[in-house]
């Protein structure tokens, strides 16, 4: 089984940035692809970016594209979620998810329990 633990979440103004984390158990962490997804109040679960096994391939949703950085350290089996010039809407719990087979899937094998980010205005 494996773990997936998101940390670095919390409140920040608009127009400024956070640094999220997460740390996934595991000896195969640099198979799996790796993603990041997003659910605000009231709405469906999103995509927000995705990265191969290597690191050396990344996939982003258009609305964060220029402004998330996904990237990962298979030394420290931990995958990052860099965000800047962050804005009211994309305030959201973020999921952190593994096993995926392609960075376009939206069908990953495991799930974190979510960092909630919140971005005032």
């Amino acid at each position: 089984q494996v773990q997936v633990v998101e940390s670095g979440g919390g409140l920040v103004q608009a127009g400024g940035s956070l640094r999220l984390s997460c740390a996934t158990s595991g000896r195969t962490f640099n198979s799996y692809v790796m993603g990041w997804f997003r659910q605000a109040p009231g709405k469906e679960r999103e995509f927000v970016a995705a990265i191969s096994g290597s690191g050396n391939m990344r996939n982003y949703a258009d609305s964060v594209k220029g402004r998330f950085t996904i990237s990962r350290d298979n030394a420290k089996n931990t995958v990052y979620l860099q965000m800047n010039s962050l804005k009211p809407e994309d305030t959201a719990v973020y999921y952190c998810a593994a096993g995926a087979r392609s960075l376009t899937s939206l069908k990953y094998d495991y799930w974190g329990q979510g960092t909630q980010v919140t971005v005032s205005s």
